[in-house]
């Protein structure tokens, strides 16, 4: 089947573009309880600090609007038909390949054909990092293959590949006791993540920090690899990549995730001081950078078109699977939020602004360059939202922005909004990280929100080849899409803008 007319001219657009024995683990395979959390995007809201829906003045006011908003999208919209699009006909949008470049000019006909205004891409630079050939042989004690995927901006080992005996730790403290065993061998990080708990929620912000530093740790002792455990609860021999980061000085060694069941094989050999080799071969290519862009539509206000409220998510993805939980989830529910409210008739007094980030996954140059190109406006932007959790069951918002007085007066005023998608189910609102593409806005003194789902599956498809379109539920889907639909015309419209006092 060939592609349609818009691919062969993206095509042609961008190539033009230069652009000792290791203790016993634990008998449950928990993780211990008391580790350092990263910083940054990693970061999530604490469930446990979340605090229920309540109607007050503003539910009273939006009420019947609201409404009808949610009756309208779970009647029928067209996210899920998005969805399919995005993430079948493109597949992965990883940054600096074709596939984004096809899914930023997707994006731009379906905002033209849906009618919305202000269609436009804003162009920037992304790193460019291209997965080559990858395999893990274990070759002592017994010949095995293993899967496994190689961590974003990566080394690569060269096509000949490294032959290595291999040193298995649970965490950093566990490197540390053995450093003087590391140099000319490969680390093997085997620390589990907690399994989800409704209470405390995930526990990837804890284990991620192996995925995001282990090589870097591994390197200061002389490793000539790192082999990472996937950053997921659950496991049927699958594997998980992401971003890791070398440090500024650091000796850059290669660096790739294996599955939770191999990462336990390996760790079990090395506690019985069974001598373990493995072949490693990553031929990673890193080219230079290449043109890319976030693409923006806008439901234009009635009364203040120049204050803004954003909504939106990272249209790029990793490079397996089709990335439709993370996050063309996110870019469709914003992009069908405000095709509801257009074909609705309904046009807020501010303007809603859809942006589609790109680069987030490895890089945050959509972020980054969004916060500067519209330093000019940032004072006129009343709230940004974020939707990269998943989709799934909508659960309410995170509240963040520098001011923490400002902070307090919207996470009150938010419960008083959110009580307004009683229909859709429980809503909580909470202080705290709201999503990585609106970082940088976070010292413009913009109120940043994150869009919450229930979070008990996510991870299991979280950057692996299982984020695949067939494991979003349309019905979810519609679900959110109404929550964020009700949520942006609500902060839209309101008299005062949220945060302040008078929005009380």
């Amino acid at each position: 089947m060939g592609h349609p007319r818009w691919w062969t001219v993206c095509v042609l657009g961008l190539t033009t573009a230069a652009i000792g024995q290791a203790p016993a683990s634990p008998s449950n395979g928990e993780p211990p309880a008391a580790q350092v959390k990263p910083a940054g995007e990693d970061q999530h809201p604490d469930p446990a600090k979340s605090l229920p829906a309540e109607a007050g003045p503003i539910a009273a006011q939006y009420r019947e609007t609201a409404g009808k908003i949610v009756s309208t999208a779970m009647s029928g919209n067209d996210a899920y038909g998005k969805l399919v699009q995005v993430c079948d006909d493109i597949g992965p949008r990883f940054s600096g390949t074709l596939q984004l470049t096809y899914a930023l000019k997707w994006a731009e006909d379906t905002f033209r054909k849906d009618g919305q205004e202000n269609v436009r891409t804003e162009e920037l630079v992304v790193p460019a990092w291209e997965r080559g050939t990858e395999s893990l042989r274990m070759m002592q004690p017994r010949e095995m293959d293993m899967p496994l995927l190689g961590l974003g901006s990566s080394k690569g080992t060269g096509p000949e590949g490294i032959t290595a005996p291999v040193v298995v730790v649970r965490d950093k403290e566990e490197l540390e006791k053995i450093k003087d065993e590391v140099p000319g061998k490969i680390v093997v990080f085997n620390y589990p993540m907690r399994k989800y708990d409704p209470k405390g929620g995930t526990g990837y912000g804890d284990a991620v920090q192996y995925r995001s530093n282990g090589a870097t740790w591994a390197a200061e002792h002389g490793a000539v690899a790192c082999l990472v455990r996937s950053t997921t609860a659950h496991s049927l021999r699958t594997v998980h990549t992401g971003a890791q980061k070398y440090g500024e000085e650091a000796k850059r060694i290669p660096v790739a995730s294996i599955t939770i069941e191999d990462a336990e094989l390996l760790h079990r050999f090395y506690q019985r001081q069974v001598s373990v080799v493995v072949h490693l071969v990553m031929d990673n290519i890193t080219n230079m950078p290449r043109k890319s862009g976030n693409v923006m539509a806008e439901l234009v206000g009635r009364e203040k078109p120049d204050e803004i409220v954003v909504i939106g998510g990272h249209i790029d993805s990793w490079d397996v699977g089709q990335g439709a939980h993370d996050d063309a989830g996110g870019c469709v529910m914003a992009m069908e939020a405000i095709n509801v409210l257009r074909k609705m008739g309904l046009r807020p007094r501010r303007t809603i602004r859809v942006v589609l980030w790109t680069n987030e996954e490895n890089g945050l140059q959509g972020a980054k360059l969004y916060a500067q190109y519209h330093e000019g406006e940032m004072a006129n932007h009343v709230a940004a939202i974020e939707a990269d959790s998943g989709v799934f069951q909508p659960t309410g918002y995170s509240v963040e922005c520098e001011s923490a007085d400002r902070e307090a007066i919207a996470a009150n005023q938010m419960r008083d909004v959110l009580s307004l998608l009683e229909p859709l189910g429980p809503m909580t609102v909470s202080r705290g990280h709201s999503g990585a593409d609106l970082g940088p806005m976070k010292a413009k003194q913009v109120m940043l929100m994150g869009h919450g789902v229930d979070q008990a599956r996510y991870f299991d498809y979280h950057h692996s080849a299982a984020d695949t379109v067939d494991k979003v539920d349309p019905a979810d889907l519609a679900k959110n899409v109404a929550a964020m639909a009700v949520v942006a015309y609500v902060l839209a419209d309101m008299p005062d803008r949220v945060g302040e006092r008078g929005g009380d």
